[in-house]
């Protein structure tokens, strides 16, 4: 059997095993030992161990079980819900401005959490009924939900993009950086398109009630304080790793400590909020270390047997496609794959193949490694949100109140999938979007 043939039967059979709906990093593994005991024989046993140590010899990684408790404790212990209050007060005025403050809630949520799912909680939880309450329309306010939550994983701390730069082999710093302007223009860009739609037609989201409308402004003032608590924590993690007075571990440190300082100021601090939020971060960060140890293990032998190589003489040499058309076929690859599998499964499949592809690529982009893990980052927003299997789709679905359907929420979802391929075009046409700013701050 030829080397390409061998590729190939590794990938589809990780995918089949996938649909058998068990474990990804069992999968991924299984996949990695059976090429591995079948190419190499009995040398292959040594193949996890070194993948093991390879594991934990990588700094950044982390920082993942701090960002993970430092999400959930924010979440946990009421702070976005005393954040929701303060948007609804301030945003009521504006045509649809529930919606377009649950938006920028979501920015705030992904500032301080990293991760898509606390966000979604929090919005089916608090928004939802908010606004239902208020007559918005319900297809509607369910993709802004929906839609908004996936910026967790672009705005920083981003947990995926921990993921990607541990697989890649890239600084996290500088996705994190690169991950503000793109975040922050979807996230406008979900605005505006709430806004439109509104003006054109205003029953989707009536206005406030007098009542509502007639508030004191010393009260609105007093509402204020529910934003200071993510301010601060988002400043001193942020503000000192780029000022230079923290390393990203010690940032991640200062992140976690300041959300349990926060959460006792709010009186909301006790033992059992800690052992949830203990167990919570122990599973999500021992699931992402099988993940990361299966596909290293599934590259070790992907890669010894030549096949990116292989590949790349496939795409580049025999059938003479341009960079910019393998980066486009690459980005459709990853739209499809989305609608069958989560993000981190995503990632495991491409990693061997994609990354060291699009090193070898001319593509004329500083730090053109960064910015495809933007691109990669949003195509997954939309692995997030897309039928018939987008993960947010079923959290929503058992989250949602009772008078949201499923196909209420199928029809939302459109819209948003929209706006995020809108912005990823726009990302590519205009790379510096994303690696300007960490080209800034290094410089």
């Amino acid at each position: 059997m030829s080397y390409e043939a061998i590729a190939v039967t590794m990938f589809l059979g990780m995918i089949v095993l996938m649909l058998t709906g068990q474990r990804v990093f069992a999968m991924i593994g299984a996949v990695a030992a059976a090429s591995a005991l079948a190419l190499y024989g009995d040398a292959s046993v040594e193949l996890p161990f070194n993948a093991v140590f390879k594991l934990f010899s990588w700094y950044a990684l982390l920082t993942l079980p701090l960002f993970v408790y430092m999400g959930h404790m924010m979440a946990k212990s009421g702070i976005a819900e005393d954040l929701y209050l303060m948007m609804h007060v301030w945003f009521g005025r504006l045509p649809g401005g529930l919606a377009m403050g649950t938006i920028f809630l979501m920015v705030i949520i992904s500032a301080i959490n990293g991760l898509s799912v606390a966000g979604l909680a929090i919005g089916s939880a608090i928004a939802l009924p908010q606004m239902l309450a208020r007559g918005y329309d319900k297809v509607l306010i369910t993709g802004v939900v929906q839609g908004g939550s996936t910026l967790g994983i672009l705005i920083p701390p981003s947990v995926v993009m921990v993921l990607f730069a541990v697989i890649a082999r890239q600084p996290v710093s500088d996705l994190w950086l690169a991950g503000v302007f793109p975040g922050l223009l979807m996230a406008v860009v979900f605005a505006v398109y709430v806004w439109v739609r509104v003006k054109v037609n205003p029953a989707l989201a009536p206005a406030l009630s007098p009542e509502e409308l007639a508030m004191p402004l010393r009260e609105k003032l007093l509402l204020l304080r529910a934003g200071i608590a993510p301010f601060v924590i988002f400043a001193l993690m942020i503000g000192l790793f780029v000022l230079g007075y923290t390393n990203l571990l010690e940032s991640s440190a200062v992140g976690a400590t300041s959300a349990t300082v926060a959460a006792a100021w709010k009186r909301r601090l006790n033992l059992r909020l800690l052992v949830e939020t203990a167990r919570e971060t122990m599973a999500v960060t021992a699931l992402f270390m099988w993940v990361v140890l299966g596909a290293l293990a599934f590259s070790s032998v992907f890669d010894g047997i030549g096949a990116v190589r292989a590949i790349e003489n496939v795409f580049i040499h025999n059938w003479e496609l341009s960079p910019w058309t393998v980066i486009v076929l690459m980005q459709v690859s990853f739209l499809i794959m989305g609608m069958f599998l989560d993000d981190t499964a995503m990632l495991v499949i491409v990693a061997p193949l994609y990354i060291p592809l699009v090193q070898r690529l001319d593509l004329g982009i500083d730090n053109q490694m960064v910015w495809f893990g933007i691109l990669y980052t949003m195509t997954c927003q939309v692995a997030y949100i897309s039928p018939p299997f987008g993960y947010n789709l079923f959290l929503m679905r058992g989250m949602a109140p009772k008078e949201i359907t499923l196909f209420d929420i199928y029809r939302s979802i459109w819209p948003f999938m929209l706006l995020i391929a809108f912005t990823i075009v726009l990302i590519m046409l205009f790379p510096q979007i994303a690696t300007w700013l960490p080209a800034a701050i290094r410089g």
